[in-house]
């Protein structure tokens, strides 16, 4: 494999690079240090052909400005939303950014997509990190966070681990927009989700604490079939038999290309969003329109909204400990 180093521009005075790391079956993935950004992600077509399936944009100053969280490939601190932007810990309240209407999404108005991190490249692995001081977004504690990037094979591995000088919450993910297809919109892509339940909402997408079953409802994706146009997607999914160990949460299958996608992880949840906000105004790469449905989203993480809801796996972090999770995005073709 190798790794090559490009300058992509400046903001903030602080340059930022692009990294591509290719291998020897010619699979290619560029990653921004700005957001931790997946720029291009390229896998080959049942034919042999390889072409660019994640949605993204020409420019960094398009990335600056993004607003639907294109790439980002390490959304935090807390992924996903927290209601009204509130938790406690310890017996301490704290009020986060309310970015989302009346909540807190993706980490506030400069979350982790919103900064330069710092590179390295390690042998076989690109290393992302961040220091998250203190009282940044109103979280409390100073977080180290690491982001590794590595392409053997046919799979991409992106591993995250941070720890913490005080009790904090953590919850980290990758927010990729996939098209298997490179172009059109993703409603005939058949989807596999291995999760029996999924977390109910409310109107503003927070869940309401109950975990339901998906049998017999527009949430059964237990076999694979295409995703439609009837329902507009953007749920967290629980995985079925979670133990923290790595295992299959999703597949995705585009007929006219052939190609597949695998997402494996040892989080306990996924979070499948079909593109519903996209609305036309963000021009991509190639001075594309990016409309309803031309991308969706497949966001391994902790639940919406875990700190207020006992019952959801724990997102807190603790001096001493490790916050360790990985994701594997697999790709073949049929």
């Amino acid at each position: 494999m190798t790794i090559t180093k490009t300058y992509f521009g400046t903001t903030g005075g602080a340059e930022v690079y692009l990294y591509t790391l290719t291998n020897d079956l010619g699979y290619e993935v560029s990653i921004s240090t700005y957001g931790c950004a997946i720029t291009t992600l390229k896998a080959p077509d049942r034919d042999g052909v390889f072409g660019d399936i994640v949605l993204g944009y020409e420019t960094l100053d398009d990335y600056v400005r993004n607003p639907r969280y294109l790439g980002a490939s390490c959304i935090g601190r807390h992924a996903n939303r927290i209601a009204e932007g509130r938790f406690s810990l310890n017996g301490v309240d704290y009020q986060l950014g309310r970015n989302n209407g009346p909540n807190h999404l993706h980490g506030g108005f400069q979350g982790f997509d919103k900064r330069v991190w710092n590179a390295t490249a390690d042998g076989n692995v690109l290393r992302l990190s961040y220091l998250s001081k203190d009282g940044e977004e109103s979280y409390p504690g100073n977080l180290e966070a690491f982001v590794d990037y590595g392409l053997s094979g046919n799979e991409l591995s992106i591993n995250y681990r941070a720890s913490t000088d005080r009790d904090t919450i953590v919850n980290l993910t990758n927010h990729s927009y996939f098209n298997l297809a490179g172009a059109g919109t993703i409603v005939d892509h058949e989807l596999t989700l291995h999760a029996d339940n999924f977390t109910p909402v409310d109107g503003g997408l927070i869940p309401t604490g109950e975990i339901k079953p998906v049998a017999g409802t527009p949430m059964d994706f237990r076999n694979s079939r295409p995703i439609g146009s009837e329902v507009e997607y953007d749920h967290n999914f629980v995985l079925s038999n979670w133990d923290g160990s790595l295992r299959p949460a999703a597949r995705l299958y585009e007929s006219t290309s052939g190609r597949v996608v695998e997402i494996l992880t040892t989080q306990p949840g996924i979070q499948f969003y079909s593109g519903k906000f996209l609305d036309g105004s963000l021009i991509g790469k190639k001075g594309v329109a990016y409309e309803k449905y031309t991308g969706l989203c497949l966001e391994p993480q902790h639940f919406p909204d875990a700190p207020n809801h006992p019952n959801f796996p724990s997102t807190v972090l603790r001096p001493g400990e490790e916050y360790d999770q990985t994701t594997i995005i697999r790709f073949s073709s049929v």
